[in-house]
């Protein structure tokens, strides 16, 4: 359905996902945009990105939502694709305390690379494996309140809170960018901003489209 207006849309926002390797950023993002989920992904080498086409507010809100390598010796390369990122999904896996205690890594890694007016969401995914759950909600909620985060749970594979996580996360981005837009004179946002009608930034670049994977190819 989002196909016919795919070139046909208000403004662009880049999302960045962010987290561990093996968390399941890979299955969001399919399940998100191509409502797919591959339980033999392979970890993400680079980075991919993938559209999707959808309304939030009454606008026509084209989401580019990238996948950043969660591997230690990819970091150089994705500290790259945290730049004109408008919003971030922070992402653990609520079976591995592990990743859970790495978010403040990753955390600090997103303000320090990112814009400053960034909104992130912390994403505890996996809650379909109920029985190996190893990471509290209430621990989880903690943390996102001490540093004014939002938070969902979220599980890929039964598409539970993927489509609202992003509908959260798109819908603050464009109130914020809103105010903006509102708050100036001049014709168009920043570069921290939306992209207003038909611009597109940052998807330039055969650098992208070289690194760009398919998953769950038949």
């Amino acid at each position: 359905m989002a196909r016919r207006t795919e070139e046909e849309y208000d403004y662009l926002f880049k999302v960045v996902l962010i987290g561990d390797s093996g968390v399941g950023k890979s299955n969001i993002l399919s399940r998100f945009t191509r409502n797919e989920f591959c339980l033999e992904s392979k970890s993400t080498i680079g980075v991919e990105f993938a559209t999707r086409t959808l309304q939030v507010e009454g606008r026509i809100i084209k989401a580019q939502i990238w996948d950043t390598a969660g591997q230690e010796r990819y970091r150089a390369i994705t500290s790259a694709y945290y730049r004109g990122a408008l919003g971030a999904l922070l992402v653990y896996d609520v079976t591995k305390p592990t990743s859970f205690e790495n978010i403040s890594r990753w955390l600090k890694e997103l303000r320090d690379h990112a814009d400053s007016n960034i909104v992130i969401m912390l994403v505890g995914n996996k809650t379909d494996l109920k029985h190996l759950r190893a990471v509290a909600s209430e621990d989880a909620q903690s943390f996102a309140e001490k540093e004014g985060l939002s938070f969902i749970e979220t599980s890929a594979l039964e598409a539970i809170n993927v489509e609202k996580a992003f509908q959260m996360i798109l819908g603050e981005i464009y109130r914020i960018i809103s105010k903006k837009t509102l708050a100036s004179s001049e014709p168009g946002p920043g570069p921290a901003g939306g992209i207003k009608e038909g611009k597109t930034v940052l998807v330039s670049g055969s650098e992208a489209n070289n690194t760009k994977k398919q998953c769950c190819s038949a």
